[in-house]
């Protein structure tokens, strides 16, 4: 997860064992959302929902993860990581 981490911590601040912590999640879990919601934030439709669907974790815990990592406005640097770094989105969804 270090790689994950430091790519992330470069972008928006965001440790993904603190985020986990706060959120009740295993840190696997929440790499793979933190990288599911940068991959659904390109997409057309809700990027809550759609995260949502490829972690399989519950909407609500998505929406929490978003505030903890800046809201709605710090998507697009996490959706800049996952295009430039595929292997991210790649293991954002279920398995």
């Amino acid at each position: 997860m270090s790689l994950f981490n430091s790519i992330l911590g470069s972008v928006g601040g965001t440790d993904i064992e603190n985020l986990a912590a706060k959120i009740g999640l295993d840190p696997a879990m929440a790499e793979k959302a933190v990288a599911a919601l940068g991959a659904a934030h390109v997409q057309e439709g809700d990027t809550v929902k759609t995260a949502a669907r490829h972690t399989g974790l519950d909407a609500s815990v998505m929406a929490q993860i978003v505030e903890h990592i800046g809201g709605e406005g710090s998507l697009g640097k996490y959706a800049q990581v996952v295009q430039d770094n595929p292997q991210i989105g790649r293991a954002s969804c279920r398995e």
